[in-house]
C-alpha cells in the first residue's frame, strides 16, 4: 500500500516508517520541516512532504493517493494541548475523508472507566480517537498503556527513578495496576492495523502479557538491571502536581511532559479486552523483564533508534539561523573563538560531533551542570536529555538543551538553544583545514535578545562566557590532538562497560 505517516520525527513514527518499508509498503512522511528528516537512515527510501496539521490546505497533497494514514502526533508538553490536538484531528479527519483514504490508524492511550474522571492527557487522547472514528474513514484506534522501549519517555522515567533512588517516598499511584507493552509489540500491531478489513472501525486495547503495579515495575527493573531491591514507601499526601515535580527533578523528562504522564498514572491501565487477536496473532508478545533487557541492551550498544526528545514542540522556537545573522535588523550578541589545532580536520570533527551527553561540553562541567539545573527550575529541559548516540548526530534531534539545526559533515555543527532564555541562541562549531595537515577550530555563540530582559541576560552571562567558551575551544583543540582518525579506537574516551543485565544479542 501507499501509506502516509504523520509524526515521522517522533518516537513511534520514526520507528514505524522503516518497518512499513520492510513490509513492502510505499511510505510518505509528513513533517512541518523536511530538513528534520534529512539525515534519518531511511530518508532516501521515502517521499517526504511538508505540511502542518493546523493548516488543512497543506494536508491535501500529503493525503492525495494514499491508501492508509497514520495519525501519530500529539502536543504533549505544550500549552493547551487539548485544543491543539482537537484541531489537528479534525483537520486530518476531514482531509482524509476528502482524499478517499481507505484507512486511518491512531495510537492512543488506555481507556478510563466511565466512573472515573480522566486526566487531561487521557481525555485528550480519547477525544482524538472519537474524532477519527467519526470521520467516515475506517479507523483503528490502538489504546496502549505504558510503552517499554529504549528512548521512550515512560521508560526513561522508570529507569532514572529506579536507578537513582534506592530508597524513595512515592505517591499512591505506584500501587495502581498497569499492563506495560514492549515497543516492538506496539509497532507490530501498528504495521498490521493498516491491512485490517474495511469494515473494522473501532478501538482495541493492546498490552503486554504482564499486569504489574508501578512499584512492581520498579522492583523488576532493578532486578533485571542488577540493582539491589528498592525501598518504596507510598505516601498519601503526594499529589499529581508534586509527583510531576518529583519526576522532573530526578529524571530527564521535563515537568511539562512529566505532568500529563504522571496525571495518567493515577488511573489503572489494564486491557479490558483483547479483540485485536482476531486480526493480529499474538506471536509471542514480549514480557516486561525481556522488554527491559532489550531496552538496556540498545542503550548499552548506543543503538537507540529514536528518543522521546526527538520531536520538538510547536512552542519551540524553530526559526533557523541564516548564514548571515545580520538579518535581524537589531542587536545580536556574539562570542567568537578561533584556535589552531595540531590534528587533521577528520580528528577535529570527530570531537565536535561527539559533544554533549555523556561526553560533556569540554569545559567546566560544574558550570554547565548548574546552568542545566537552573533551566530545570524555571521549567526548561536542562542537560538531562543527553544524546541518542555517543558519536553521531543528525538534524532535528535533541542534544542536552540544544536542538541540532544543521550539520555539514566535517565542516559545521549548528545547535539551536531550547533552554529558557529571554531571546534566541545558537552555537556554531566549525572544522576548517589548516596548513601541513593541521586544522582550525572556530566557535561562534550568537544571542538575539528579546526585550530589556534579553539584554540584561546577556550582560549577566558575559563574564562566564569569557572562561567557559574559551576553555571549551582550548579543550576541544587538545582533545582533537589526542583523537585518532575515524574508524579506530579512541584511547581518550573510555568504553562504556557492558551491563551485566543486558547481554549482547
Amino acid at each position: 500500500m501507499r501509506i502516509l505517516v504523520t509524526g515521522a520525527t517522533g518516537y513511534i513514527g520514526g520507528r514505524l516508517v522503516p518497518r512499513l518499508l520492510d513490509a513492502g509498503h510505499e511510505v510518505r512522511a509528513l513533517s512541518r520541516s523536511a530538513a528534520r528528516l534529512r539525515d534519518v537512515p531511511w530518508a532516501k527510501r521515502v517521499e517526504i512532504v511538508e505540511g502542518d496539521l493546523t493548516d488543512p490546505e497543506s494536508l491535501r497533497p500529503a493525503l492525495n493517493g494514499v491508501d492508509a494514514a497514520y495519525f501519530l502526533v500529539h502536543s504533549l508538553g505544550q500549552g493547551d494541548f487539548e485544543r491543539r490536538d482537537r484541531e489537528a484531528a479534525r483537520n486530518f479527519a476531514r482531509a482524509a475523508a476528502d482524499a478517499d483514504t481507505k484507512r486511518i490508524v491512531y495510537l492512543g492511550g488506555p481507556e478510563v472507566p466511565a466512573s472515573e474522571r480522566p486526566s487531561a492527557h487521557l481525555r485528550s487522547r480519547a477525544e482524538v480517537g472519537r474524532i477519527l472514528l467519526d470521520s467516515g474513514v475506517p479507523t483503528v484506534v490502538l489504546r496502549a498503556p505504558v510503552i517499554i522501549g529504549s528512548g521512550s519517555a515512560s521508560f526513561e522515567m522508570l529507569r532514572h527513578l529506579t536507578e537513582r533512588l534506592p530508597v524513595m517516598v512515592t505517591p499512591r499511584w505506584v500501587r495502581n495496576r498497569i499492563q506495560p507493552i514492549a515497543v516492538r509489540d506496539v509497532l507490530r500491531y501498528l504495521v498490521a492495523a493498516a491491512g485490517l478489513p474495511p469494515e473494522v472501525n473501532r478501538g482495541f486495547d493492546i498490552g503486554g502479557p504482564d499486569v504489574l503495579t508501578y512499584g512492581e515495575m520498579m522492583q523488576r527493573y532493578a532486578r533485571v538491571a542488577g540493582l539491589r531491591r528498592r525501598v518504596i514507601v507510598p505516601l498519601r499526601p503526594l499529589s499529581p502536581w508534586l509527583s510531576a515535580h518529583w519526576v522532573g527533578a530526578i529524571t530527564p523528562v521535563p515537568n511539562s511532559i512529566a505532568r500529563p504522564l504522571v496525571g495518567s498514572l493515577i488511573h489503572e491501565a489494564v486491557a479490558h479486552e483483547h479483540d485485536i487477536a482476531e486480526y493480529v496473532p499474538d506471536d509471542h508478545p514480549v514480557g516486561f523483564d525481556e522488554s527491559v533487557r532489550l531496552a538496556l541492551a540498545k542503550i548499552r550498544d548506543a543503538d537507540v533508534e529514536t528518543r522521546w526528545s526527538n520531536a520538538s514542540g510547536r512552542d519551540a522556537d524553530a526559526e533557523p539561523l541564516p548564514s548571515d545573522p545580520g538579518w535581524s535588523g537589531g542587536t545580536i550578541y556574539r562570542d567568537e573563538r578561533c584556535i589552531e589545532v595540531n590534528a587533521p580536520v577528520a580528528a577535529l570533527w570527530r570531537v565536535i560531533e561527539g559533544v554533549g551527553g555523556e561526553n560533556g561540553w569540554y569545559s567546566f562541567p560544574l558550570a554547565w551542570s548548574v546552568r542545566g539545573w537552573l533551566d530545570r527550575l524555571v521549567g526548561g529541559v536542562g542537560l538531562r536529555r543527553g544524546r541518542r548516540d555517543r558519536e553521531h548526530l543528525y538534524v532535528g534531534e535533541a542534544l542536552d538543551w540544544w536542538r541540532v539545526e544543521e550539520i555539514k559533515p566535517g565542516e559545521l555543527l549548528r545547535l539551536r538553544a531550547e533552554m529558557k532564555v529571554p531571546g534566541r541562541a545558537w552555537l556554531d562549531m566549525y572544522a576548517e583545514p589548516g596548513p601541513d595537515g593541521t586544522s582550525v577550530y572556530r566557535q561562534r555563540a550568537l544571542f538575539v535578545p528579546r526585550g530589556l530582559g534579553g539584554h540584561a541576560y546577556w550582560a549577566s552571562v558575559v563574564p562566564f562566557h569569557a572562561f567557559i567558551f574559551k576553555g571549551m575551544a582550548r579543550n576541544i583543540a587538545r582533545r582533537a590532538a589526542k583523537t585518532p582518525p575515524p574508524g579506530t579506537a579512541d584511547p581518550v574516551r573510555p568504553a562504556t562497560p557492558p551491563s551485566p543485565a543486558a547481554p549482547a544479542r
